[in-house]
């Protein structure tokens, strides 16, 4: 490969580049060897085809102008956000990719009480959003995964989130009101009921709801550039409660009745093995950091104290070392509500055999939302890998025991191999839960890794080698996992090129998506391969 002075950037000519300077700046076209590497990848896939080039707009009119340009050039698009994701979405198919780094597209647009509407460019992160509504006493009611530091709200749109306010009000797009799209030609649409002179967007549903036909699309359909999300006034009070459950199935029945009751705002658990690697993973420091979170997210001063100290006395014995951990956050405008819905949550957590524990955890959920993104990779540097199913709330019992019997299936060669596993259960509005395993194997981790963690983390791993046979086997079983998430119909996050969408899908709803593809993308530049529709002029 040539060196950054002189980059072998493919099919991208030089008058191409120098257009795309001339919009967005010469420092805002990057091509050197390290950059095109790191936005090659993404946390699951290491780099494969190379992007030809980086560009970073900073406008709605740039971004108009870049995607018109590089419509005109042939070139192929891979809009990005953080880089967060794990299923091959926003990596290039083939040579003549422009990566769209939408970093600098960071602006809070406006906000608007009035209205209870907030808009955002889409490389605003979810921890700036509410850092930024925080003193207005405003939130919107999805308010941001747990990777909120770095992930934007733009990605967490078109890849779909799930987290906090979820259990009440679902997954990122079901806050969005209004979108601004760019598609491939640089044709733009403006989503949504959109107020005097089509500038003030104020609700979803006007006609036919083509604001959704761009949630959850990975890209494949626009370029998100301004987004319009609900306003709430943030809840006065908030109570945290966890409980532990001897066995997995009894944990996500629970789980259920809790969401078809709709009492808490958040509902996670934890299986034992991811109990044991969050446990192994912080540091002292770490734990002095989160015990002052803790106190300050307190009202009072002595609240605080007291709620520090229980954690501190508890040290890092949150849960027994076999059970499953659930943590159950309630919200409300009066501690009478709260209450009571967290009086029903225990009523119903104990009529399926869970018990109180101390609420560490839960506690430090709230208090520290959006923590460095150090996990991700293990608690000494292991690769880590995700994959889920949007479960039905009856299903999900029996998903989980399929998946179980994968495991058992593959004991000695995980077992050989040292391949851990782990879940992550979360619940979505009243009708869903999240079924999330996580694969750790011994894999060192790469620049898209290193990006997202703190250095100081870093530097106290330990890197290793590629490990082609452990990896081989986790692709396994994240197969195996994938046809049972399959069989029962569940539903996905940020598809990407991992779930199987199209292949779900009739043929007239096929026909419908490729005819908007057409419409936003008609040489199909975007994403090419993404949620499995058709590549022209070759295979993704």
């Amino acid at each position: 490969m040539a060196d950054s002075a002189t980059p072998d950037t493919g099919l991208i000519q030089e008058a191409l580049v120098k257009r795309l300077t001339s919009i967005v700046g010469a420092s805002n076209v990057r091509r050197d060897d390290a950059t095109r590497k790191l936005f090659s990848q993404d946390i699951w896939l290491p780099a494969g085809e190379l992007v030809d080039l980086v560009v970073s707009p900073s406008s709605l009119e740039e971004l108009q102008s870049v995607m018109a340009v590089a419509h005109k050039a042939g070139a192929k698009v891979a809009p990005r956000g953080a880089g967060m994701s794990y299923t091959g979405g926003y990596v290039p198919s083939d040579a003549g990719t422009i990566s769209l780094d939408m970093a600098r597209m960071n602006r809070i647009l406006s906000v608007s009480r009035e209205d209870m509407t907030v808009t955002v460019e889409a490389g605003v992160t979810w921890k700036a959003l509410n850092d930024a509504l925080a003193p207005l006493g405003l939130r919107t009611p999805f308010w941001g995964p747990m990777s909120g530091l770095k992930s934007t709200i733009g990605g967490g749109v078109s890849q779909l989130n799930a987290m906090f306010g979820a259990a009440h009000h679902g997954t990122s797009s079901e806050s969005v009101i209004a979108m601004t799209i760019v598609g491939a030609t640089g044709k733009t649409i403006r989503t949504g009921a959109r107020g005097v002179g089509g500038e003030e967007p104020f609700y979803r549903h006007f006609g036919p709801d083509i604001t959704g036909l761009f949630c959850g699309d990975c890209g494949v359909l626009g370029v998100k550039a301004e987004i319009t999300l609900r306003l709430m006034t943030a809840p006065d009070v908030e109570a945290q409660a966890s409980f532990s459950f001897p066995s997995g199935p009894e944990l996500l029945k629970a789980m259920a009745e809790l969401t078809r009751a709709g009492v808490a705002c958040e509902i996670c658990a934890f299986d034992p093995g991811l109990t044991k690697i969050r446990l192994k993973r912080a540091s002292l420091s770490a734990d002095v950091k989160t015990l002052g979170s803790v106190v300050s997210k307190e009202k009072s001063l002595i609240k605080g104290l007291m709620s520090a100290s229980k954690i501190a006395m508890s040290g890092r014995n949150f849960v027994e070392p076999d059970d499953y951990p659930l943590h159950v956050i309630c919200e409300g405008r009066s501690e009478a509500a709260v209450d009571a819905d967290m009086k029903e949550a225990r009523r119903i957590v104990s009529s399926f055999g869970g018990k109180e524990i101390e609420n560490s955890i839960a506690k430090i959920l709230r208090s520290m939302p959006f923590p460095a993104l150090n996990s991700m990779v293990g608690p000494t540097g292991e690769a880590w890998v995700p994959i889920h199913g949007v479960c039905s709330l009856k299903n999900a019992p029996e998903i989980f025991k399929e998946i179980q019997s994968v495991y058992a299936a593959h004991a000695d060669e995980m077992s050989a191999q040292d391949v851990h596993p782990g879940f992550l259960f979360t619940s979505m509005s009243t009708n869903a839960l999240i079924i999330e395993p996580v694969f750790f194997w011994p894999q060192g981790w790469r620049e898209i890794h290193e990006e997202g963690m703190e250095a100081s983390h870093t530097a106290r791993l330990t890197q290793r080698p590629e490990n082609p046979e452990a990896t081989a086997l986790v692709k396994t079983l994240r197969a195996a996992l994938l046809g049972i998430f399959q069989k029962y119909g569940c539903g996905h996050f940020q598809i990407g090129r991992t779930y199987p969408y199209i292949e779900s899908r009739d043929d007239a709803s096929v026909e419908l998506l490729e005819a908007v593809k057409a419409v936003m993308d008609p040489e199909g530049a975007l994403n090419p391969g993404v949620l499995g529709l058709p590549v022209k002029g070759g295979q993704a």
